[in-house]
């Protein structure tokens, strides 16, 4: 049975990672390429380790591309096989901002509080 992959909305409806696709597939299309390929990898549990992801800690886990910046998308795994994406990033260093994993925790903690997960 596959994973199915969403994309976190705030209250508000906006979508912050397809908001950050759409900015990618503007500016890099073969890096939104490759990002795009490796939400779909997702689906199948054999994608959920390293190289294309990797746990964070505390239930959170970022997908991996290595282009001309590193484009790392955050997401968390929730009830029922689903996989929900919080964050996109794009930087020039192998780690990620700690602002950034605090925008994703939260995030994280928003979806749970609202879907009582």
């Amino acid at each position: 049975m596959d994973f199915v992959v969403e994309f976190y909305e705030t209250a508000a409806g906006a979508c912050p990672v397809r908001e950050f696709l759409d900015e990618l597939k503007a500016s890099d299309p073969g890096d939104f390429a490759a990002v795009v390929a490796g939400l779909a990898k997702l689906r199948n549990r054999q994608y959920h380790r390293e190289p294309l992801s990797k746990s964070l800690g505390d239930g959170l886990f970022e997908l991996r591309h290595v282009g001309k910046l590193n484009t790392r998308v955050l997401w968390f795994f929730v009830k029922h096989r689903r996989i929900v994406a919080v964050h996109g990033i794009r930087n020039k260093g192998q780690t990620i901002p700690a602002r950034d994993i605090q925008t994703a925790r939260d995030r994280m903690r928003d979806w749970q509080k609202r879907m009582d997960q």
